[in-house]
């Protein structure tokens, strides 16, 4: 099954999560700090008042609270607006 985004929204999936020990104490995935950071996967196709400036490929910088989490085949994605993304890393 595949997701396709519509207007101006974009599939991201997040990186993983930093792997951090504290003083040979290994920090459980529950309390490992979320991704900033993650790749388009795919984009919708824009709206009338908003052209589409991301593309399939692009590692991109999001806010912590950005986007709807769900998950495909046991793989979890973030769906969010364009707008929620903040920056473009290149």
């Amino acid at each position: 099954m595949t997701i396709k985004p519509l207007a101006d929204r974009v599939l991201i999936k997040a990186a993983a999560a930093e792997e951090k020990t504290v003083g040979g104490i290994i920090i459980p995935d529950t309390a490992k700090e979320k991704p900033l950071q993650g790749e388009v996967l795919a984009v919708g196709g824009g709206t009338k008042d908003e052209e589409m400036v991301l593309k399939v490929g692009d590692r991109v910088l999001y806010g912590k609270y950005s986007g709807t989490e769900v998950e495909l085949d046991g793989e979890k994605y973030l769906i969010m607006r364009q707008s929620d993304v903040l920056a473009v890393l290149a």
